[in-house]
């Protein structure tokens, strides 16, 4: 009797208890966006994924000598993972369209007051019971405003790692929802006649403007805000072995095999910290909240300033390529696209919403490097 006893308490069911049944749902829920509904599969999958496992009772995935355990505490609690993926995206970014139109810096920009804006947000959330938020959680989790998964990651595991795993699936699930969050805003701030403007052509960009680019961008970084050098520097320094010519092999290997395994082992490690006691809470709650007004105020400060620019610059600027300053790229560049295409069926702003958006990558790595001067 003694020997089924034992044999019994060994089993998963034995041990299973709500929290990590409703987690292992949730984890579910991942998968289920992720296949389903194609919601930024390659991320969610495995954070879907990594967060049944972690959830499993008496596996000991995400306990010390676990395999979760030396993922998370080696790729991201260090920072390595999220600077990869950095390196990968710059070697996968054009910025021709930035460097051609380079006023649109500026709407990304405008998209990050999305992140400010947020970050008062969480401090005032802290009149909520339950809730208590300090200045640096308040600073990870306004982040996730600039809709950059890899620099959510990154300040949550400087600054608030306890609160990684709400940070990284906020983060991840509003850049999927982009084509569903974003169209209606787009609408509500502006005209039919503003929607149907049509863009001069952009000029064709130097090979030599293309390598100067990165290296510019990483030396004001430098002078003016080194905090930001770990994300900006991996970026430039992906970007530069794309334009430069001379390391194919090297651009391949960052836009495909290196970052497509650093993605399944940063998935699975945020995944390990969607545990039940880390997420089951009313600050999961108010993060989630958090997300969506941060990533609504981006995308509304971008539409404006691209409005206001309209007014006042000798050509003519559709309001709708200021939603692409949030750095989803490049899918918040097809959304401003598809919209337009539904005004105007000659309207195609693809290129001219790639230059706010990748901008928008930018500005967000910027961002995190302010806050982590002020905070950090």
């Amino acid at each position: 009797m003694d020997l089924i006893n034992k044999l019994w308490l060994s089993t998963g069911l034995a041990n299973f208890d709500q929290g990590q049944v409703i987690m292992m749902i949730v984890g579910c829920l991942l998968l289920y966006l992720a296949i389903a509904r194609k919601f930024e599969p390659l991320l969610l999958l495995p954070m879907g994924f990594g967060a049944i496992l972690t959830n499993i009772p008496g596996a000991g995935f995400s306990e010390a000598g676990g395999f979760l355990y030396y993922i998370y505490h080696g790729g991201i609690e260090t920072g390595i993972f999220p600077l990869i993926i950095f390196l990968g995206v710059g070697a996968m970014t054009d910025f021709g369209a930035l460097i051609a139109n380079p006023k649109t810096l500026l709407l990304g920009a405008a998209a990050q007051l999305g992140i400010f804006a947020t970050l008062f947000g969480a401090i005032a959330l802290n009149a909520v019971p339950g809730i208590e938020f300090t200045l640096k959680d308040a600073s990870a989790i306004a982040i996730i405003g600039g809709a950059d998964g890899p620099t959510a990651i990154f300040l949550a595991t400087k600054l608030a790692p306890e609160l990684l795993g709400a940070i990284a699936v906020a983060a991840y699930s509003y850049m999927a929802l982009v084509p569903i969050i974003q169209p209606p805003i787009m609408r509500a701030l502006t005209t039919e006649d503003e929607r149907k403007i049509e863009m001069a052509q952009l000029r064709p960009v130097a090979k030599i403007e293309k390598v100067v680019f990165p290296l510019g961008v990483l030396l004001m970084t430098i002078f003016f805000l080194p905090t930001a050098t770990p994300l900006v520097g991996m970026f430039c320094l992906g970007n530069l072995m794309r334009e430069c010519g001379v390391v194919d092999r090297l651009s391949a290997t960052a836009q495909n095999e290196l970052i497509n395994i650093t993605t399944i082992f940063l998935g699975l490690g945020v995944g390990s910290k969607l545990s039940a006691e880390a997420f089951l809470n009313v600050e999961t709650l108010g993060i989630l909240a958090l997300g969506a007004v941060a990533f609504s105020i981006g995308t509304a400060s971008g539409v404006l300033m691209a409005k206001g620019m309209n007014k006042i610059s000798k050509d003519k600027v559709n309001p709708l390529i200021g939603a692409a300053g949030v750095s989803a790229v490049p899918m918040a560049a097809r959304v401003a696209n598809k919209v337009g295409l539904e005004a105007n069926p000659h309207n195609f702003l693809l290129m001219h919403a790639m230059g706010p958006n990748v901008a928008g990558v930018l500005g967000s790595a910027v961002a995190a490097g302010i806050l982590l001067a002020l905070v950090g």
